[in-house]
């Protein structure tokens, strides 16, 4: 036998310093090393940019995805400083690139307020990139670095004379670190343009080098915004119906915090209050929510008990019932943020609640004083919104009645799984009761529970919250899924606790009718259960759209390049017949065993996972599918049609 043992000694613990403990453990960092953290990356070295521009040095950005999946972002700032530094013996540039947690942010003297959520910044990026190239313009001259993996190839060199100043980083994401390395234009777009709003005045170009268009430039856009926030609020609200004719809004500073707001009433009965705090949106809220929040219904309930409105109401308004048809963007500046929350993104600095309560109530007595008509709108809004609550209270207890624990209460169409952990268990939304049939008979019973839904479920976006609260699809999903919602402080607030499956996934048809149900169900879920998408218990299944045939050999396809491809190879395989090709419309086309072999079975199948990736731009599409105006909606249609060809 062999003496040798295993030893647990000085030598068995890796000190790992800076950029390789990020390179092992990069998810502490950027998130995870899926799409979001590889978008990740682009925000932190946009975010240098920014803080250049916060600073007053800076007021145009170029970002752009080049052919080979690289990032370009290059800045008009001050250029990062290249002189040599005294405690490291290395130009200050390789020390920004490549110690975690240097530069200039930690001075305040040199940033009084800097973007960005941990300080990571770019040497993070450095890191996690398989080649990246720096450049300096900086009085008069050009200088570059080139690193690898985090480390210098060689010390920062001078390369030329310029006019220009500002930093250019070109950046390589290692695909050894990420699971793909695919930018996609429409998140990082999306972001830009928040960016835009968030910080008025400065000029962001966005291009996409790997599509070129006809007229021989490459795809993009230019974001700038000279208003900001008010001018954010309208583009959130370009589908919805004002209830008051313009955006209001402030930008002050309290108890030393910038704070910025802006917020308009609609006819809507959703409620959306987007947080940020130094650029970065807070979707989890804190201290800086709590004071709008605040601010918001004790100046609107004063306003209303003095005008007399509320004099006939038999019964209390809530702080709801102030935030009914509400879209509100609070932007704050804060030099040392502490964020707390599952994912970091929720503030924690207790004084900053005052700060901007006093700014909202100060906004909206100026407001209500000056335009008493839209007053009286608001207050009149608030009192339908309370009625309605108290309706929907009623109807929720009707939801609710029933203990989903006891197994009595669930709805007679579901079939549960036998398995009663909710971490191994998963629910299909299985559009029509023809599919939900096939899928009950093809699916694991161990695991799986099937729900079939009757035609298209309602259209949440457009509804108040008791018939929402009455609709019998709506209420079996809530009763399926166990979830409670409403609290006395927050009527739409979700308790998951009880959560019966920890995969909900939605299966309708390959076709048109297919794709509106699946939107109304994610409507429903992102206005009212949103946390479900946050925490990543919602995917769609994908189905696949053909079965290519030729003899007894055959194949399913899941798109038009994969049949064409099957098509070819049975072809060429030189055997004799025409080769049969079947498109899938409906889940009902399918057998059992097809079902599970293809959709369901979790060895094979390919589910879709939902993410909020920018809760603002998620927010404008569901309003702009789900609302009253038909050309943008048409617009979205065409420029994201699956079924155009397929289907007319």
């Amino acid at each position: 036998m062999s003496e040798q043992k295993n030893s647990y000694s000085a030598d068995s613990i890796q000190a790992l310093e800076g950029m390789e403990h990020v390179r092992m453990r990069p998810s502490m960092y950027i998130g995870d090393v899926g799409s979001r953290g590889l978008h990740h990356l682009v925000y932190e070295v946009v975010d240098n940019s920014i803080d250049e521009a916060l600073a007053g040095h800076c007021d145009t950005i170029y970002i752009s995805i080049n052919e080979n999946e690289s990032i370009t972002v290059k800045d008009n700032g001050r250029g990062i400083p290249v002189d040599m530094h005294k405690k490291e013996g290395v130009s200050a540039l390789e020390v920004v690139m490549t110690k975690i947690g240097a530069g200039g942010k930690f001075d305040k003297d040199s940033y009084k307020v800097s973007g960005g959520l941990h300080g990571v910044g770019v040497s993070c990026v450095n890191a996690l990139s398989e080649h990246l190239q720096a450049l300096v313009f900086r009085d008069g001259k050009v200088y570059e670095q080139e690193y690898s993996k985090g480390k210098a190839l060689y010390p920062v060199r001078e390369i030329g004379t310029t006019t220009e100043k500002g930093t250019q980083v070109t950046y390589s994401p290692d695909p050894t670190i990420f699971d793909n390395v695919i930018y996609s234009y429409d998140i990082l777009a999306d972001r830009m343009r928040e960016l835009a709003y968030l910080n008025k005045g400065i000029t962001i170009t966005f291009e996409d080098k790997r599509e070129l268009k006809d007229d021989g430039t490459f795809k993009g856009q230019v974001f700038h915004s000279d208003e900001g926030l008010p001018e954010f609020i309208r583009y959130i609200e370009e589908t919805r119906e004002p209830l008051i004719a313009d955006v209001i809004s402030m930008e002050t500073e309290k108890s030393g915090f910038p704070v910025e707001i802006a917020m308009i009433y609609n006819t809507s009965y959703s409620e959306n209050i987007h947080s940020y705090v130094n650029n970065i949106n807070t979707h989890e809220g804190g201290t800086h929510l709590a004071g709008f929040r605040r601010g918001l219904t004790n100046t609107l309930k004063k306003y209303a008990d003095a005008s007399g409105l509320l004099d006939k109401l038999k019964f209390e308004i809530a702080g709801d019932d102030f935030r009914e048809g509400l879209t509100a963007i609070v932007s704050v500046k804060i030099q040392e943020p502490q964020f707390e929350g599952q994912t970091k993104t929720k503030l924690g600095n207790r004084e900053v609640t005052a700060a901007v309560s006093q700014a909202v109530s100060e906004m909206l007595e100026n407001y209500l004083e000056e335009h008493p008509s839209d007053a009286r709108i608001i207050v009149q809004k608030v009192i339908l919104a309370a009625t309605a609550r108290h309706a929907a209270r009623k109807a929720r207890e009707m939801v609710q009645r029933k203990n989903v624990l006891s197994g009595s209460g669930l709805p007679g169409k579901l079939a549960d799984c036998a398995s009663k952990d909710p971490a191994e268990c998963e629910i299909y939304l299985v559009e029509g009761d023809s599919a939900g049939g096939t899928a009950k008979q093809g699916r694991d019973r161990h695991f799986q529970a099937i729900m079939p839904l009757r035609g298209k479920i309602l259209n949440v976006e457009k509804a108040m919250q008791h018939k929402i609260f009455e609709n019998e699809e709506i209420k079996n999903i809530y009763t399926a899924l166990g979830v409670r919602v409403g609290t006395e402080d927050d009527v739409r607030a979700l308790n998951t606790e009880k959560l019966r499956y920890h995969k909900v996934i939605i299966m309708c048809d390959a076709d048109v009718d297919g794709s509106h149900i699946e939107t109304l169900i994610l409507t429903f879920f992102f206005r009212y259960m949103k946390e479900l998408i946050e925490d990543g218990r919602i995917y769609i299944a994908t189905p696949p759209l053909y079965l290519v045939k030729k003899g007894k050999e055959q194949r399913y396809c899941w798109n038009e390049d994969d049949r064409d491809r099957a098509i070819q190879e049975m072809k060429g395989a030189g055997k004799e017949g025409s080769v049969g090709v079947q498109r899938y419309k409906g889940l009902g086309e399918m057998n059992a065993e097809q079902l599970w072999a293809t959709t369901m079975n979790p060895e094979f199948r390919t589910l879709r996972q939902i993410t909020i990736d920018n809760a603002v731009a998620a927010d404008h599409t569901f309003s702009m599918l789900m609302g009253d105006e038909v050309p943008p909606r048409r617009e979205f249609i065409e420029a994201n049609a699956k079924y155009a060809n397929i289907d007319s």
